[in-house]
């Protein structure tokens, strides 16, 4: 007895599974039948559950193979990539046509002046050798220039003396930070040595990307660290991307997190190669990035 009360119950279950029902849609008005669906609670399911999987398919496929992937942080704009390789294709075309140049020249030269014609241009003799033992003395207007600069802190990005201070963590230690550019630390970070970042070596042309979301308060070319992009991010916390070959935003563009701002290079005379020096400051002091995200 027992057994079958437990079986009826089940069958029961199944049985109001299949049941079916009648939508009808009536003029509200005339009362006139317009629609008249025969459904059952399995068919909606399955209806449903169809429905779902195929639109988490659509979904990814979208994704995957559409430009619609440009808006999502971690993935690099492909129009960007293919331009800038134009770009280093028709710079290498020009310096290959005016290499030429200079030889139809140098020839055209060389057979005014009865000399032999070449296949190739002599030699350009370094001149810097030249210019390595000059010194320079700052002057009073360059003196005076600096310590106005060094009153405007808006674009202040340097550490005070104390570099042997860390700032607090709890602040900033629930963020989720975007790894700016995937690759190999070759330079950790080492305050003592005036290094308050990291220096990171990837692949040619790999973009390099904003650790939060944020405003960009400097982005401009130096004459030492090359094409410097500076962020800032909530909490009074800045990050810095030095050495870049291209930007791809200017100053005064809110940024998201993942989201692309510049080609890795070697801009700049402190640059001995293509890498990205990175660096995170706090309350203006300099904190070390690998405390917070894995590269």
């Amino acid at each position: 007895m027992a057994q079958e009360k437990i079986e009826k119950p089940r069958k029961k279950w199944i049985i109001k599974l299949k049941d079916k029902y009648r939508l009808v849609i009536l003029n509200d008005e005339t009362l006139e039948e317009k629609i008249s669906l025969r459904l059952s609670r399995l068919n909606v399911f399955i209806v449903l559950g169809s429905l779902s999987i195929f639109l988490v398919f659509v979904t990814t496929y979208i994704i995957a193979f559409t430009p619609l992937r440009e808006y999502i942080p971690g993935y690099a704009s492909v129009t960007s990539q293919k331009a800038i390789y134009e770009l280093q294709t028709k710079a290498d075309s020009l310096e290959n046509a005016m290499k030429e140049k200079d030889l139809f020249v140098e020839n055209i030269k060389n057979v005014i002046a009865g000399r032999a014609m070449v296949d190739e241009l002599p030699a350009v003799k370094d001149t810097s050798i030249n210019y390595r033992n000059v010194t320079f003395k700052n002057s009073r207007d360059d003196s005076m220039l600096r310590v106005e600069m060094e009153r405007q802190d808006k674009f202040e990005l340097s550490a005070n003396d104390q570099t042997d201070a860390s700032p607090p963590r709890s602040n900033i230690s629930n963020y989720l930070f975007f790894t700016p550019l995937k690759g190999l630390v070759t330079n950790n970070f080492d305050p003592a040595n005036r290094h308050y970042g990291i220096d990171i070596v990837s692949k040619k042309n790999e973009a390099v990307k904003a650790t939060l979301e944020g405003r960009v308060i400097f982005a401009d070319w130096t004459l030492e660290t090359g094409y410097t992009i500076g962020i800032q991010h909530q909490e009074n916390l800045v990050s810095v991307y030095k050495h870049n070959s291209t930007m791809l935003i200017k100053i005064g563009s809110y940024v998201k997190a993942g989201e692309p701002i510049a080609i890795i290079g070697e801009s700049g005379e402190l640059s001995s190669g293509p890498h990205l020096h990175f660096e995170l400051w706090y309350n203006g002091n300099p904190i070390n990035p690998k405390d917070y995200m894995s590269f």
